[in-house]
């Protein structure tokens, strides 16, 4: 990610913040918005022109969106074009990230983040389903369908409408990839970090406290915590945190050992 994307986006979260408020429909706006500018390489061109102006881009967005979004996803779209971005795959996902971040915040009391978990380990174990849901030569409204019958009086309306932009743009990458970065930049809004820990069997509460206070106090940041139990790590526990990965597992470790062996 360049500098100027890193500024851009800090940007649309102050914009955000400055609002003062969220609401389902300015995300679904937004997402549907960033479909849009997905489908149409001039216009991700235009809004990433680092040569047009503010004022110009300003008017672009009121040409293309004014009079299909909401007055806030139109403020929130205008402020995100206004800003200079590294290149145009950078708007396209600053604009989801800011759908996201505002689903978020219009649902403050819903653990979406965890929602998103949930559905994706349903994905992780039932590769029928990764496959309706991912494959490319499924159909786009079949996969919405989908969503919607599997979601329905089970999930958010937030969480809902997030996987039901993601699996009509998948921009390239796998259904799972696709619901842990949203579960990620949902709780980031929130103010935590999503700490993903897998152990052979399940931790007692005192465990559990004791590893998140330890990657609290490493990571400086309130932690969202997902478990996993997975009998093939053996023993140990292998956390994730974003990028970083944490594997005390004894399954790593014989892998370690044997490949040392080896050599």
């Amino acid at each position: 990610m360049g500098s100027a994307t890193r500024k851009a986006l800090a940007g649309t979260h102050a914009t955000l913040s400055a609002l003062g408020r969220a609401e389902l429909r300015v995300a679904e706006d937004l997402l549907a918005a960033g479909r849009v500018v997905g489908s149409s390489k001039q216009l991700r061109s235009a809004l990433a022109d680092a040569e047009a102006n503010a004022a110009q881009k300003r008017a672009l967005v009121e040409a293309v969106f004014g009079s299909k979004l909401t007055a806030d996803a139109v403020t929130l779209l205008t402020a995100l074009a206004s800003n200079r971005w590294s290149n145009s795959s950078d708007v396209l996902e600053g604009i989801e990230e800011l759908g996201l971040r505002v689903a978020s915040e219009s649902a403050p009391d819903v653990a979406i983040d965890r929602e998103l978990f949930t559905i994706e380990r349903a994905v992780a174990s039932d590769p029928g389903l990764e496959l309706a849901l991912g494959s490319k030569l499924s159909p786009t409204e079949a996969k919405v369908k989908l969503v919607d019958r599997l979601l329905e009086g089970k999930a958010a309306p937030q969480t809902v409408a997030i996987v039901g932009h993601l699996v009509q743009q998948p921009r390239g990458r796998r259904i799972g990839e696709l619901l842990r970065h949203a579960a990620e930049v949902v709780a980031e809004q929130r103010g935590f970090e999503v700490a993903k820990i897998t152990s052979a069997s399940p931790l007692s509460t005192s465990q559990l406290d004791r590893l998140v206070r330890g990657l609290e106090a490493q990571y400086g940041r309130a932690l969202r915590v997902n478990t996993i139990v997975d009998p093939a790590v053996l023993g140990g526990v292998r956390v994730q945190i974003g990028d970083d990965v944490i594997d005390g597992s004894v399954a790593t470790r014989l892998s370690s050992l044997r490949q040392k062996l080896a050599g």
